[in-house]
């Protein structure tokens, strides 16, 4: 039977990749993805195929991912993080449909929300709620509902995609949003290219936050109502010390 792994590669970083990604990526004979992504892992397969397609291509990404695994070929698509979290997973099986002629595996990864985490400290140690600011595949209007929800209901929050060329006020957009249920001195952070060159992170405030000029390789985390400073880390208190 043909099959298709899709694999999550983590944030870059090859030692974040998982045991089991590494040795899909091994038995695999083609690795299809985003040309940024493949680059981050072709120097530790060598003897790979690799193809690419640039962003905005993802269809016809997994179309030829597809096309490859029914001639036979043992493919992996990658994606950043986790395949499943944003990821190719999910159009991988809709664009397969019902063809149980092709196998598909979904092979786990360090999504951003848990690796810039733990460059920050421990944000996300109580509830949270992950939301991705582009708006090219979800309505503005659904993104800020889902805000307004995680502000009212004191979530931490993990912010994707926090900014872009086209996008550079969506960021102190969602902040005002989160000010009207939370404090401005609300603990938040960044995390930038977590696991690659020039990775950087910062803690501050929801207020500072709200002029913060993020890119689309930034993690921005929001703390709830009890999230602190400790000796310089970010740190979201679940209760344990109170039972």
């Amino acid at each position: 039977m043909a099959k298709i792994r899709v694999v999550g590669i983590g944030p870059g970083d090859y030692r974040e990749m998982t045991m089991r990604a590494v040795d899909a990526l091994k038995a695999c004979d083609v690795i299809v993805g985003y040309h940024v992504y493949v680059d981050l892992v072709k120097e530790h397969f060598p003897g790979k195929e690799f193809f690419t397609t640039p962003m905005r291509r993802e269809v016809d990404r997994c179309r030829m991912a597809l096309d490859m695994a029914r001639e036979g070929r043992d493919v992996a698509m990658i994606c950043s993080g986790d395949a499943g979290i944003y990821g190719m997973a999910g159009l991988i099986y809709e664009l397969r449909g019902e063809d149980t002629s092709i196998e598909v595996e979904v092979v786990g990864g360090l999504t951003a929300a848990t690796s810039g985490a733990a460059r920050l400290g421990a944000p996300l140690t109580h509830d949270f709620a992950v939301i991705s600011l582009s708006d090219l595949l979800t309505p503005w209007e659904s993104i800020e509902k889902r805000l307004e929800c995680a502000a009212m209901g004191d979530f931490g929050i993990a912010l994707y995609n926090p900014s872009s060329m086209k996008r550079k006020d969506y960021l102190r957009r969602a902040c005002e949003i989160l000010l009207r249920h939370a404090k401005p001195e609300t603990v938040c952070g960044v995390v930038r290219n977590i696991g690659r060159e020039g990775e950087t992170t910062e803690i501050m405030t929801l207020e500072a936050l709200r002029d913060y000029e993020a890119d689309m390789f930034t993690t921005v985390f929001i703390g709830n109502s009890r999230t602190k400073v400790i000796d310089g880390k970010m740190v979201t208190p679940r209760g344990y010390r109170d039972v």
